[in-house]
Formats: C-alpha cells, structure tokens, sequence
C-alpha cells in the first residue's frame, strides 16, 4: 500500500476522476474528488456555484478542500482543473503530495467532455475548443511547475495510466526530485 498522496492535476476531460478512483482502488488509499467534495458541503452543483457566487468564491471552497485534503494522511486527490490557479495551492501541492499532470490533446478533450455531457461553466459558449486552448495555454506553465509526473493520456486506458503512475511513484518522500518526469 501507497504511504503517500498523489493528486491528479490537468484539465477537464483528461482522466483526473477516473484515474483517481481507479489507483485508490488499487492502493487501499481514500479518494477525495474535490469538486464533488464542495458540491456536497455548499449543497450546490458548480455551475450554480458560478453563477451564484462567482469564480472566486468557488476558488476559495475549492482552497479549503485542497488543504483538508493533502492535510489529512494519504489519499488519493482528484483536483479540479483550476485548482492550480492560486500560488498558495500550487505550493501546497508541491509540498504535500505526489502530483501527476493527466493531459491530452484539445480535441481528444472536447470529444470526451462532450461524450460525457456534463455542464463545466469555464466551458460554456460556442466553442469549447477554443475555450480549452487558452485554459491550455495559461494553465500548462502551472502544470508543469507543480507537476511530478506528466502522463498523456489520449488513447490510453485508465487502467494502464494508474499502473504507470505507481510505477513512476518514488519509494519515499525523499526520492520526489525537482523535474516532473513524462509517461
């Protein structure tokens, strides 16, 4: 059994759910998705979280979620793809778990997010493609600098992704280096 944390971190539609449910499963650890997390306590879905309060409220519940659970033992965390918007957050990762950045290609993202028809209110418009390429290219340098590991996962299976993450994990806190290594 895994001793450590490992957030999944990457944008929405890369595999950050799935994955997450499948390596707490194989690890023994408690999973924690984030989102689903602040949709329970504020007893409201994330768009009415948007909408109602805005991003930075919604930043600040998902502040709150992160740090309870990097805080509270090893776990298995499923982040929302903004979460690494904030500094505090970044560092707070960094420092607490083993990150992997899940990522693939806009358009294997735009397929998967609409196979699974879920509303994701920094999506919303006429063109989810263009949207996600400029989430890409303001979130990938964040990505990268928090990021352990880097898995792509466009034409992977999620059972494959999880064994490739244990795989990369180091043995111990100490073995965690500076560079994020690629799957």
């Amino acid at each position: 059994m895994n001793t450590q944390t490992i957030a999944l971190i990457g944008l929405s539609g890369a595999g950050k759910s799935t994955v997450a449910r499948i390596l707490a499963a194989q690890t023994l650890l408690p999973l924690i998705d984030l989102d689903a997390l602040i949709v329970q306590r504020a007893g409201l879905s994330i768009p009415t979280l948007f909408s109602t309060y805005g991003e930075s409220h919604f930043r600040d519940l998902e502040a709150t979620a992160l740090a309870e659970a990097c805080t509270s033992g090893p776990t298995v965390v499923a982040t929302g793809g903004g979460v690494v918007l904030r500094a505090e957050n970044r560092a707070l990762l960094r420092a607490n778990a083993f990150v992997v950045w899940l990522d693939a290609p806009v358009d294997a993202l735009v397929a998967r997010l609409q196979a699974h028809d879920e509303e994701r209110p920094l999506l919303t418009g006429d063109d989810p493609a263009a949207r996600l390429r400029a989430l890409r290219a303001a979130r990938a340098p964040l990505y990268a600098e928090v990021a352990h590991l880097r898995a792509e996962t466009n034409g992977r299976d999620a059972m494959g992704i999880a064994a490739d993450i244990l795989n990369a994990m180091p043995q111990t806190r100490n073995d965690v280096h500076q560079g994020a290594k690629q799957l």
